[in-house]
Formats: structure tokens, C-alpha cells, sequence
């Protein structure tokens, strides 16, 4: 009998496309600026995760008698000032670009998911002074906190990604608070509450769930606000240190100092760093649009 009542249900779940592939066609149709920002995404993961396999050339393997060589089949984005190939570097910077971005995003998020949570959830006095300690480390300039802190603690992955993620996770926390404030309010919390049901239980199985969309969109653009700010502190010297290339070290050295004898050497790392970020930013725009349930429209 209760194999019978359930049936219809389950085949017609069984006739439905996966989640994942809804979602895609979705993004596709609605969004199709931030599908294409979602395929450079994707072209930038795989060029990271198999950059030791793509790069023609080992990353510092030099040879002057093809010094500052303009673009050519042979070097598809030229030589630097040690006959260094660009391409080989620039795969090279995006593996690190992603490690560090990956994991200072992925860092970032459980801060502010867990800071989020508990003043949300919570209220009253425990909201009021996390906030207030929110709001006293938001007063301190990006730029002048990343400065000071990488300088007393030096340069390195490590230090970059706990720096990175302590920054964003931190004032990220507040949106992760609105989302939670707003899923606390809504009935099936108010019947957990009140058939008993513990705190943890209630925190794990009906905020946290809840607030997950919120969650992934923070996580994405977050990867590339750490880009950018890992591009900015390579290019000032604070960044992940030599020999290992980065973007902005790149730009910073080569290509600020041959950048008239060799365009490329400025224009290869710039127009990947500004690609990657732009196409990240428009695909967050379209996972935000696509997983809040207020721009949702109808399926």
C-alpha cells in the first residue's frame, strides 16, 4: 500500500533532469553573458589544474639568444628579458592564481559562515558585539591592512591565503547574517523550535541549507576579489615570492621595465588578469540571479 501511494511520485521525479543540467539549460537561456563568464571560468580551472602539462617550456628556463622575441609559433606570446617563454609563465601564475584564490575563497567563506551564523542566529547581545567587531575591523582600509600584515608576517601562500581570507570572510559575514536573520523568521525553524530540537540540530539541518545559495554566490566572487588582490600584492612585492610567476609580479617586473621593448610582456598578464576577473564577477551576477529565489522566475 505505501509502496503503491509512493509510485507516481517517484516516477515522476525519475522522469525529471538532473538539478545540475537544469540549472546549466537555465543559465544558458536567461543568462547567456554569464554562461560564457562560467565557460572562461571553467578554461581558466583547467589551465591551472594542467598548467605543468600545457606549458610548452619549463617556467624559468632561460635562453638569451631568443631575448625579448616578439610573439611567434614557436613562442606564442613571446620572451621576456631572460628569452623566457611568456605562455609557459602565464599557465605557470594561473596555478597559483588558483590555488591561492581557491583556498582563500573556500577560507573566506567558512569565516563568514560561521561569524554569520552564530550573529544571526543568535541575536541580541552576541549580535551586537560581533557586529561591533565587524565593524571595527571594516574600518581599516583593504590595501593598508593587507600592507602591514604581510609585512610583519612576510610574504608566502600560506600567509597570503589566511591574510586573504580573514579579510573577506570577516566582512562577508554580514550578508551571510542578513540571509540567516531572514531563514530564522520562517516557520519550519519556528516548529523546530518548538518541538524541542536542539541548537546545533536546528543550525545544521535548517539555517545552514537554507542560506547555502547565499553561500556558493559569496564563494564565487569572492575568487575574483582574491585574484585581483593577489595580482596587487605580487605587483608591490608582497606577494608569493620569486622564483615562482605570478601575474602581478610579472607585471610588476618585466613588464613594467621592457614594457617598451616588448608590449606583450604587460599586455599577456593584464588581459588574462582582467579576462579572468571580469568573466568570474559576470558569472557570481548570474549564479546570484539564477539561486535567489526573489529574481527567480517562472520554470
Amino acid at each position: 500500500m505505501s509502496d503503491l501511494a509512493y509510485a507516481p511520485a517517484m516516477t515522476t521525479l525519475a522522469g525529471q533532469r538532473p538539478a545540475v543540467v537544469t540549472f546549466l539549460v537555465r543559465l544558458v537561456r536567461e543568462k547567456p553573458l554569464g554562461a560564457v563568464g562560467g565557460a572562461v571560468f571553467l578554461v581558466f580551472l583547467l589551465c591551472g589544474i594542467f598548467a605543468d602539462f600545457l606549458a610548452p617550456y619549463g617556467v624559468n628556463e632561460t635562453n638569451m639568444a631568443h631575448r625579448l622575441e616578439a610573439p611567434s609559433w614557436d613562442f606564442p606570446l613571446g620572451t621576456d628579458h631572460l628569452g623566457r617563454d611568456v605562455l609557459s609563465r602565464i599557465l605557470i601564475g594561473a596555478q597559483l592564481s588558483m590555488i591561492v584564490a581557491f583556498l582563500a575563497a573556500g577560507f573566506a567563506t567558512v569565516v563568514s559562515l560561521a561569524i554569520g551564523v552564530v550573529s544571526g542566529y543568535f541575536g541580541g547581545k552576541t549580535d551586537m558585539v560581533v557586529q561591533r567587531g565587524v565593524d571595527a575591523w571594516m574600518t581599516f582600509p583593504d590595501l593598508v591592512l593587507l600592507i602591514v600584515i604581510i609585512s610583519v608576517v612576510g610574504p608566502g601562500v600560506v600567509q597570503i591565503v589566511v591574510v586573504l581570507g580573514l579579510l573577506y570572510g570577516i566582512a562577508g559575514s554580514r550578508i551571510v547574517r542578513g540571509a540567516v536573520i531572514s531563514v530564522k523568521e520562517n516557520m519550519y525553524t519556528h516548529a523546530a523550535q518548538s518541538i524541542g530540537a536542539r541548537t546545533w540540530h536546528i543550525l545544521i539541518r535548517h539555517i545552514v541549507p537554507n542560506v547555502m545559495p547565499v553561500v556558493i554566490v559569496l564563494f564565487t566572487t569572492r575568487i575574483g576579489a582574491v585574484i585581483l588582490t593577489e595580482a596587487g600584492l605580487s605587483f608591490l612585492g608582497l606577494g608569493v615570492p620569486p622564483p615562482a610567476p605570478t601575474w602581478g609580479s610579472m607585471l610588476s617586473g618585466t613588464g613594467r621595465t621592457y614594457m617598451y621593448l616588448g608590449a606583450w610582456l604587460a599586455l599577456a598578464p593584464g588581459l588574462c588578469l582582467t579576462i579572468v576577473v571580469y568573466a568570474i564577477n559576470v558569472y557570481g551576477d548570474a549564479l546570484r540571479d539564477l539561486l535567489d529565489p526573489r529574481m527567480r522566475g517562472s520554470q
